[in-house]
């Protein structure tokens, strides 16, 4: 047991698009960076990487080569507001695929990036309270515990399940969580606090996928995306502005990827709402279109697709019809949102199901898109029994939705009564990293 009621804990929830921390009762995070890290491949001893350290802060000057024999090779990391300067050669590495940790070097400096550089404290005088996917290990927990107590010395920790902090946002026990966030959808049931295992249903489309094939689907149409860095405006006459092309041939393949896919993410969150009924390309060719001004001045009009690319979480069969997007392995496999809700529902035990339906919550990043509430909620009624009352219920506010995870890793925290379920620091010396499984079910 651990007793330190005297600081707060701190919070921290890295996603597959972004990574929130702050302090346990506070109503939203500190906080929020994108849960990417930039690497540049470094060859030269430690010493020589020191001065090299100032010429990288200029986005101008690349890496100076040094000599690649005499010289081991070591990378060094960007993390946050760094990834904002085109930088040479910068590869940029997402921590997770699919919803699961896959490289733990970057989720490490992303935990550092948030401790050190964003909430400006030592972890080791404050517990931790750590949000992870319903999905995940037992091994991917212990990596987490051991990184924690071993690296970053905390004096407590806790793991909760995604779901469940979700469902404690919301002040409920028992729900069924729709997690739609940047990497993957995943539909979870709790039932007193606990994910029921058995019900967790995954599917690779979150809102990246969906960036994507808007991305895909504005190029199959003619339009260029240009990277902020990759032009600057300069002024022929007052007022009139014309756009010089840069030309950065070190730019790596991924840093452009990123650069694009934030323009891109930004016009789909500003123009795309959910058709009332499945989209059918006949029906939608003239509907109104609306214009957005991408960042080099150029206006686009985007017209069927603002209907087309959310509904692809509702019939994941329309992403192949988008030039361009790889089709998944087997898309039959892969279902929309009301199916997977019905499909988690029915391995439940038949007791619940009628609890678990009239508490539907949304959250995640991509369930803010318009009209995701009353379309899943309409869905489902379709398709389920005929007497289950459903509702699906989701926060009005876009920022709660965006947090719910995190808004509920605070509550918990902050409670009286969680205090006497930290996983300790002595707890972890006397009985080894495997009383996680224990201590944080």
């Amino acid at each position: 047991m651990y007793g330190g009621d005297e600081v707060s804990a701190i919070v921290i929830d890295v996603g597959s698009y972004s990574c929130k921390a702050g302090y346990a009762g506070d109503d939203t995070p500190k906080s929020v960076f994108a849960s990417v890290v930039g690497s540049i491949e470094q060859t030269g001893d430690t010493d020589e990487a020191k001065p090299e350290k100032e010429a990288d802060s200029d986005p101008k000057n690349g890496s100076k080569p040094v000599d690649v024999d005499k010289a081991k090779t070591n990378r060094k990391y960007f993390v946050g507001q760094e990834l904002e300067f085109r930088r040479d050669h910068m590869e940029l590495i997402p921590p997770m695929k699919d919803g699961t940790v896959t490289d733990w070097d970057v989720v490490d400096n992303i935990w550092n990036h948030a401790f050190r550089s964003r909430l400006l404290i030592n972890p080791e005088e404050h517990p931790m309270l750590i949000a992870e996917p319903s999905t995940n290990s037992g091994q991917q927990r212990e990596k987490a515990a051991e990184l924690m107590f071993e690296k970053y010395k905390v004096p407590a920790l806790f793991l909760a399940k995604n779901a469940v902090l979700t469902s404690f946002a919301s002040g409920r026990a028992t729900s069924l969580v729709v997690d739609s966030g940047g990497g993957s959808t995943v539909v979870s049931a709790v039932h007193d606090g606990y994910v029921l295992q058995k019900s967790v249903t995954t599917s690779p489309i979150g809102g990246e996928f969906l960036t994507d094939c808007m991305m895909k689907s504005l190029e199959s149409k003619g339009v260029v995306i240009r990277p902020r860095y990759s032009f600057k405006k300069k002024e022929v006459s007052p007022g009139d502005y014309k756009v010089v092309e840069l030309d950065f041939p070190n730019t790596t393949d991924s840093y452009r990827l990123y650069c694009m896919r934030a323009i891109a993410s930004d016009i789909k969150e500003s123009v795309c709402r959910v058709p009332d009924t499945p989209f059918d390309e006949v029906a939608y060719t003239n509907v109104p279109t609306t214009s957005y001004e991408l960042p080099d001045g150029q206006t686009i009009e985007v017209g069927a697709d603002r209907f087309k690319i959310p509904d692809i979480l509702f019939n994941p069969y329309l992403s192949q019809t988008i030039p361009g997007v790889d089709g998944f392995g087997d898309s039959t496999s892969i279902r929309g949102l009301p199916w997977m809700v019905l499909d988690s529902v029915n391995r439940c035990d038949v007791d619940i199901r009628k609890e678990l339906l009239s508490s539907i919550l949304l959250s995640g990043g991509s369930s803010s898109i318009l009209q995701l509430k009353e379309r899943l909620e309409k869905e489902t009624m379709e398709a389920s029994p005929q007497n289950a009352r459903v509702k699906v219920l989701a926060s009005g506010n876009s920022i709660e939705r965006r947090f719910s995870v995190w808004i509920g890793g605070s509550i918990l925290a902050s409670l009286g009564s969680f205090q006497q379920m930290w996983f300790s620091k002595a707890e972890y010396e006397e009985h080894g990293v495997s009383y996680i499984q224990r201590k944080c079910p």
